[in-house]
């Protein structure tokens, strides 16, 4: 059992393109590729909204629910 030659890979790598076809391995290949750079951007820290912040649509839903709070208080 050595490893294998080229001619191996290209046999099997012919057999994957008959059986799955060019389209369907190319939208894997871009929905891995988005997979991993999501990753890397969720590593990284690069978020738009940092955790313990409110986006500006949440701090006015936030604060309109507190004005009405308010309202049915009094």
């Amino acid at each position: 059992m050595g490893s294998f030659s080229i001619w191996h890979w290209l046999i099997v790598l012919l057999i994957v393109l008959l059986i799955f076809g060019t389209k369907r391995l190319r939208n894997v290949g871009k929905d891995l590729g988005e997979a991993v750079h999501e990753f890397k951007k969720g590593v990284g820290g690069k978020e738009d909204d940092k955790p313990g912040q409110l986006s500006d649509q949440s701090r006015s839903d936030a604060t309109s629910e507190s004005k009405e709070n308010d309202r049915n208080a009094q």
